[in-house]
């Protein structure tokens, strides 16, 4: 394997041919890691009451776009619709669901699980990329989007090759050292493509809301960390010299996923400089309630049994208890008006 830049290498690991993310992966009990699209159906159900909001405010229209993007198995959207039929049947007739995936097996596995859940009753439209995506009026959301664009390594003012699977810091870089001296960092991730991303986004749609939530912080980290997920334990990818022998980076190579902690200030820029006003950025528990996922578990204790409703109850504690994934992840949002 020749001699690259760390993005390069790492956009191999994830989207290369047999890349991690090229095939279809379990994702939950049975996979690498949570999300918390696999913790509970309520997460979907609670972005789809804050789209049933954003409809009633008059910001969406009836016949807006509903977009996800990287849907991974659509899940999440299924969820969002499945509760937009819940609580506002109606709107299924005239909202437009898209998924913005690049991969043509996950495309089809998207597909097929549309059709057995919905039948004929929801139109699922795909793109591979935002540029392809044409329109007026739109709803955008992501989890764990960020923290999965290819990103480059810094040290005290040098950038990293990868020569095989070694890693080593003596590239000169002059964008990633203005961003590492932009946003504070002597080390560590500068993501590569929030930019590119930001700006086809903005030029896809003419009004739009884009909600995510990630990992991550608004400035940055002042070390590393990108880790690997493998069947649920997490790999610090750089350990310390006695620990060094733990972690093979050629076995672990496009098998398992690689992520880092996302700065949430270089999302900001990002989609400013791209002209569209940033909102907020607080913690998952947070937006959830604000958004009204409490809401809907009293629509459900009021009409199923108290056994079923516990269970429900016990998983949306993990989306919005601080000791699980309340406040570890975060909501940013923005708005083009």
């Amino acid at each position: 394997m020749a001699s690259r830049k760390f993005s390069d290498y790492m956009s191999e690991w994830l989207y290369g041919k047999d890349g991690y993310y090229a095939t279809y992966k379990n994702i939950g009990k049975s996979g690498d890691f949570y999300t918390a699209v696999s913790t509970s159906k309520f997460f979907g159900g609670t972005i789809a009451k804050h789209i049933i909001s954003l409809v009633d405010e008059g910001f969406l229209k009836e016949d807006g776009v509903v977009c996800e993007i990287g849907a991974h198995h659509g899940y999440f959207l299924a969820d969002i619709i499945e509760f937009i039929y819940t609580l506002r049947p109606k709107l299924l007739d005239s909202l437009k669901f898209v998924i913005i995936e690049r991969f043509d097996a996950l495309q089809e596995f998207q597909k097929n699980y549309f059709k057995e859940s919905f039948g004929d009753v929801v139109s699922l439209t795909h793109y591979k990329s935002l540029s392809e995506l044409k329109c007026e009026n739109a709803f955008f959301i992501a989890n764990e989007i960020f923290d999965a664009f290819p990103c480059e390594l810094y040290f005290k003012g040098k950038s990293a090759r990868v020569d095989g699977h070694e890693v080593i810091f003596d590239l000169d870089d002059k964008w990633v050292k203005n961003k590492a001296q932009k946003y504070h960092k002597d080390r560590g991730e500068i993501a590569i493509g929030y930019e590119e991303f930001a700006l086809s986004m903005a030029s896809a749609c003419k009004k739009f809301e884009f909600i995510s939530f990630d990992y991550g912080e608004m400035q940055a980290r002042p070390d590393f960390s990108l880790r690997v997920y493998a069947k649920h334990e997490v790999i610090p990818f750089f350990l310390t010299e006695n620990e060094d022998e733990k972690i093979n980076k050629e076995e672990l190579f496009a098998k398992f996923d690689i992520t880092y902690d996302v700065t949430f200030a270089h999302v900001k820029d990002a989609y400013e400089e791209a002209g569209v006003e940033f909102i907020e950025l607080k913690a998952q528990m947070s937006a959830l309630v604000e958004m009204g996922i409490l809401e809907l578990l009293e629509i459900l204790k009021a009409n199923v049994e108290e056994k079923l409703y516990k269970q429900e109850l016990e998983k949306v504690k993990i989306l919005i208890m601080p000791n699980f994934l309340g406040e570890r992840f975060k909501m940013i949002r923005f708005r083009k008006k």
